[in-house]
């Protein structure tokens, strides 16, 4: 990994580079079970079969997260189901919840 000189880095530099390490890290993990669902799929699909035909159709689609927790980034929410205690507190102290929602 490249050496950052953090010293050389104005303050809207470092801040950046901290909204951008924050939006990285609470991507990670999507990332890393998009890629090895398209791996699975590839796989089946070489096989002659769709990934639903090897589940039996289990397992249904996984709704990609709609909001984030504006004090802990590694909080999401789907906007489905109940509203998670975190949501509920940011609405209570005035958040609108389109300062929530994942750009």
């Amino acid at each position: 990994m490249p050496e950052i000189n953090l010293d050389g880095l104005s303050l809207k530099e470092l801040k950046q580079l901290q909204k951008n390490v924050a939006k990285a890290i609470s991507t990670f993990e999507d990332r890393k079970k998009k890629e090895a669902l398209a791996t699975l799929e590839a796989k089946a699909a070489e096989m002659g079969f769709s990934l639903s035909d090897l589940t039996n159709g289990k397992g249904g689609k996984v709704s990609a997260p709609k909001y984030r927790n504006p004090d802990d980034a590694s909080q999401t929410w789907t906007g489905r189901g109940r509203k998670p205690a975190w949501f509920v507190d940011a609405l209570a102290r005035g958040v609108p919840p389109e300062d929530m929602l994942i750009s």
